[in-house]
């Protein structure tokens, strides 16, 4: 029990944390229009709708995370192709991997059994994978999303960059 409670008490923190970033830089930018320090430019209106959308998408995640907690966060798993799902993904970031100057892209063995999976849960999964990714490898570097054949029944997704890396002694806590 005193695990649990350490750990909502560490994931509360780190909620509040990612909220209060982009709360921070809209308020700013916001103040800084209405006391006409800053004009309010296209880019910096797109720049804030940004930081809107990462608003909705921390406030979903958290949604998400208490249907979880309850044991109600419904699966709805059906057969996926490995190679068709990771080449969805590639489409949906392949735009921030080229702005990032990031080679993305797909190797899947040929003949890879079907993905039994609730794609929308999936896609969160590798979403978050590819974003943090891209964030943490550099301009000129490379990300893979691979799908090999574990066994005749069973698939495993990969997603391989040449970023940073987590640190050992931080693998622990992720």
């Amino acid at each position: 029990i005193a695990s649990a409670n350490a750990m909502r008490r560490q994931m509360t923190a780190d909620i509040a944390h990612d909220l209060r970033t982009p709360l921070t830089v809209i308020a700013g930018y916001i103040e800084a229009m209405r006391d006409e320090v800053l004009a309010p430019t296209p880019e910096r209106l797109s720049m804030i709708y940004s930081e809107i959308e990462r608003l909705q998408n921390l406030v979903e995640d958290l949604r998400t995370l208490t249907r979880a907690d309850s044991g109600s966060l419904g699966l709805f798993c059906a057969p996926l192709d490995a190679q068709s799902f990771l080449n969805q993904q590639l489409t949906t970031h392949q735009l921030s991997a080229r702005q990032k100057e990031i080679d993305l892209k797909v190797e899947t063995e040929d003949n890879l059994p079907p993905i039994f999976a609730d794609e929308a849960r999936l896609s969160q999964v590798l979403d978050n994978l590819i974003t943090n990714a891209i964030r943490y490898t550099p301009p000129g570097g490379q990300i893979t999303l691979r799908a090999l054949a574990t066994s005749s029944k069973t698939v495993r997704l990969e997603v391989v960059d040449t970023g940073e890396g987590i640190q050992p002694e931080d693998l622990p806590h992720v």
